[in-house]
């Protein structure tokens, strides 16, 4: 098993938006970044465990856990003229971005951004590295473990 930090605007999918949708799955679209995108096509597996980060927002952090339950399929929103993740060099016989799916696991306490990078234990995590920008990274067993510590 492998554990992942992935970043989600909470003005688009929040991980109460998660937790209320009725199946508490949700595609992890709009990636459009090479790197994140391999992660989700190479490495990503199901069963996987998810820190679910909200991005992009007054308090960036950590603001739960979910799990991959699909794995990766052509991100419908890139063939959609009308998405702002519409990719015109994209077709369905040769897309360029994949989702997968994740499920909600648990709604946990914020631990910040500034939170995290208070830990020393964590200065090796990606998410803390200068100039990380990466919408999904991996996490360290040890970094996860952590984490965990901290979150239950």
């Amino acid at each position: 098993m492998n554990y992942w930090l992935m970043k989600s605007e909470p003005d688009d999918v929040s991980i109460d938006d998660l937790a209320a949708r009725p199946d508490q799955t949700v595609g992890w679209y709009g990636v459009r970044n090479y790197q994140a995108r391999n992660f989700m096509r190479d490495e990503m597996q199901l069963g996987d465990q998810v820190f679910f980060y909200h991005s992009s927002c007054k308090e960036p952090g950590i603001a739960g856990l979910a799990t991959v339950c699909r794995m990766a399929y052509p991100d419908p929103t890139q063939f959609d003229p009308k998405s702002k993740y519409f990719d015109a060099k994209s077709t369905p016989d040769k897309p360029r971005w994949l989702q997968v799916d994740v499920r909600f696991v648990q709604k946990t306490r914020l631990l910040s951004l500034n939170q995290l990078r208070s830990f020393p234990e964590l200065c090796e995590m990606v998410l803390l590295q200068k100039g990380s920008r990466l919408s999904i990274t991996p996490v360290s067993d040890a970094d996860a473990a952590f984490i965990l510590g901290k979150l239950c």
